[in-house]
């Protein structure tokens, strides 16, 4: 079947040759093309003004991203056998990295599947279908699932805010199979459970585990604050690798119930203190009362989740900062983390050496870090390098 065309603007095109995967609907020389005539998540050929093919797409007229570059081949299919070969891709390098099946399968733009992300929890797979492009395509993607890895359950977790942007319902349901009551993590030996069907995202955030493992080679003997930690994956791998004690905190009683739970299955709940509060009225109590911690790590979820709200954000990252530092231990060590895309390693680094300034330390960067090799960057696009972090060695002035 004959697919139509999708025409840029002159001069439009620079980007997408260069490996960019969008296309904004500005871009777009509607005389030529109305998006009007195309239906959300239809299959199209993108071309320059003057017709030479740049690749194929999916296309949302109603979206500010109105096209999505699946492959620069403008005779690709987008059928079940396109998802099968990315899956078959994708897997071929997870299997490479990790021991067990616990991982970010597909990742999006990374894995060249624009609005597709799949995590591997062992014989569960849980989706997000963030597109209308991959919305429409929901039953090839199952296809292609069930063929390349057999699991007992599939389940789409399409409650992201992103959906909303492409006009699209926020849905939870079982695709396949039967969902288990909890999805199980093995990460590097240390094993968690978190809610199938609940819980944050995809349930499980596979993007901090190189931090978390590179982190925890500095803990033994150390007293340790994780801050927003959820279901405890870095508490309690902190008390695993020997830690003194762990004080683990998040303002979600799910969350505290799900890291008190982890911590009892992997046996270290007599070392890892679950605390139920705000963060930032947390720090102010314990510098009140001069407790300090030598280890602390600070992951707070999205701070900036627009452009304009960066200035803002930016001071809250700041704040964070400067409190954690008030109950840091003289000689001690701070990761500090954002995953906010519009938030770059630099504006990072700024807000923390501009924290330790104020507090009057002095500090040494002894890692940079970013999101794991399962949540591949797309080279043409910063916007998929969204997760920054710095271990910071704070000492006095």
């Amino acid at each position: 079947m004959e697919r139509p065309t999708l025409t840029l603007k002159n001069n439009e095109e620079r980007r997408l040759r260069a490996g960019h995967l969008w296309v904004f609907s500005n871009e777009v020389d509607t005389k030529k093309t109305p998006l009007t005539a195309f239906t959300p998540g239809q299959e199209a050929v993108v071309t320059a003004s003057r017709g030479r093919p740049i690749g194929v797409a999916t296309v949302n007229p109603g979206s500010l991203i109105s096209a999505r570059i699946m492959d620069q081949d403008p005779e690709t299919r987008l059928d079940a056998d396109f998802f099968r070969a990315r899956l078959r891709e994708a897997l071929a390098i997870r299997s490479r990295l990790y021991p067990t099946p616990h991982y970010r399968l597909l990742f999006s733009e990374g894995d060249h599947v624009p609005g597709l992300i799949l995590d591997r929890y062992g014989d569960v797979i849980v989706g997000q279908l963030n597109t209308a492009g991959m919305d429409s395509r929901k039953e090839l993607i199952l296809e292609a699932i069930l063929a390349e890895l057999a699991p007992s359950a599939v389940i789409w977790r399409n409650d992201s805010p992103t959906r909303d942007f492409e006009g699209l319902p926020r849905i939870v349901e079982v695709a396949y199979g039967t969902a288990p009551e909890n999805l199980a993590i093995n990460e590097d030996g240390a094993l968690f459970a978190v809610p199938a069907l609940g819980g944050q995202k995809t349930g499980w955030f596979y993007d901090m585990r190189e931090n978390r493992s590179r982190l925890c080679r500095l803990v033994g003997g150390r007293t340790v604050l994780d801050l927003f930690a959820y279901a405890g994956a870095f508490s309690v791998r902190a008390a695993l690798a020997g830690a003194a004690s762990v004080t683990c905190l998040d303002s979600s009683e799910a969350a505290c119930a799900m890291a008190a739970d982890n911590a009892a299955r992997n046996g270290v709940a007599d070392r890892v203190e679950v605390v139920r509060a705000d963060a930032a009225a947390f720090l102010e109590e314990c510098a009140a009362a001069g407790r300090t911690f030598d280890v602390v790590s600070l992951d707070p979820p999205a701070l900036v989740k627009r452009k304009k709200d960066l200035e803002a954000g930016l001071k809250v990252y700041e704040r964070l900062n400067r409190l954690a530092m008030d109950v840091l231990a003289e000689d001690g060590l701070l990761l500090t983390c954002s995953c906010s895309q519009h938030v770059d390693a630099y504006e990072l680094r700024r807000a923390a050496l501009r924290a330790a300034m104020a507090r009057g330390r002095r500090g040494q960067i002894l890692d940079q870090g970013r999101q794991g090799p399962d949540h591949p960057a797309h080279p043409a696009m910063a916007e998929t390098d969204y997760l920054k972090s710095f271990l910071l060695r704070l000492v006095q002035q």
